[in-house]
């Protein structure tokens, strides 16, 4: 059973290492939330390394950008690992091919510039449909206006062909501002449901824990063992499903996408959160309302 905690620092000593999930734990997508940055300011002040785990399509050098414009001052956090990433790793490969249908906002369109980090990106090229190799997917075209009911054709035209889909956003909602909308991961599972094959690359799937490890172990010159790291996110089939699967800690935030579920009023309603987690047959290590 979860240990529901008022403020991060009651358990921050027993770690080294932080992941921390950005939408609906640091930030709404409009600015970000001031306990939030105290209670990791707290953290990194005491020695604790801070590393953003986030879904972000995108780079990592285009989720600082973003971080930047919202106010967030890069000295709150040591390191960076997005699904963005995993997913370009793994376009680059070659197993998608080099010819490529993209769903997503123009936004997006870092996802496939090239990098010295990631060879192969350079051959891959963005084509029509019936031209395509594969899908990625990262977000909805029009994420104000538009629902995966609105891609029910492409959907079909790609199932007909065979075609695989890369995810690069397995959320399926996030809140921006007072408003949900959609994001790749709901493309994905529509097109899953309707006999397509997703391939997913951030929370919960193992490739970004590997990436998020593998910059962990550059940043600090060694490995630092799992039982020192705490996922925390307000996600619980990503952030919480994907600490579990990784067998690390983690810290529920409840007041962002389960807020209603947990009747969070600063802080969950302990026999609603205990409903919701057996509904979802998962478990947190620690839950609180907001990150402080």
């Amino acid at each position: 059973m979860t240990r529901i905690i008022t403020h991060f620092d009651e358990v921050s000593d027993g770690y080294e290492v932080a992941y921390v999930d950005l939408w609906g734990c640091l930030h709404n997508g409009v600015a970000p939330f001031p306990d939030a940055v105290s209670a990791l300011e707290k953290f990194r002040d005491k020695g604790g390394i801070v590393l953003l785990l986030t879904n972000s399509p995108r780079p990592k050098s285009s989720v600082e950008m973003q971080l930047d414009g919202l106010g967030v001052s890069r000295d709150l956090y040591h390191e960076v690992a997005t699904s963005g990433d995993s997913a370009r790793a793994a376009l680059a490969s070659g197993s998608f091919g080099q010819k490529v249908y993209h769903i997503g906002p123009e936004r997006d369109l870092p996802f496939f510039e090239p990098s010295e980090f990631i060879p192969g990106l350079a051959n891959i090229s963005r084509v029509s449909l019936a031209e395509a190799e594969s899908v990625v997917c990262t977000g909805l075209f029009d994420d104000q206006t538009e629902t995966p009911e609105d891609y029910a054709a492409i959907l079909l035209g790609a199932k007909n062909r065979g075609l695989r889909m890369l995810c690069a956003n397995p959320d399926l909602m996030v809140d921006l501002g007072h408003k949900r909308i959609y994001c790749a991961g709901a493309i994905a599972a529509a097109y899953t449901q309707r006999g397509g094959e997703s391939l997913y690359f951030g929370k919960p799937h193992p490739p970004i824990y590997d990436l998020a490890r593998n910059r962990l172990t550059a940043l600090a010159g060694r490995v630092i063992p799992d039982k020192r790291i705490i996922c925390i996110g307000d996600g619980i089939n990503t952030d919480i499903r994907g600490a579990l699967g990784e067998d690390l800690d983690s810290l529920f935030i409840t007041g962002g996408l389960a807020a209603q579920e947990t009747a969070t009023d600063g802080q969950p309603n302990p026999e609603k959160l205990k409903s919701f987690l057996n509904s979802a047959q998962l478990s947190a290590t620690y839950s609180m309302g907001h990150l402080r």
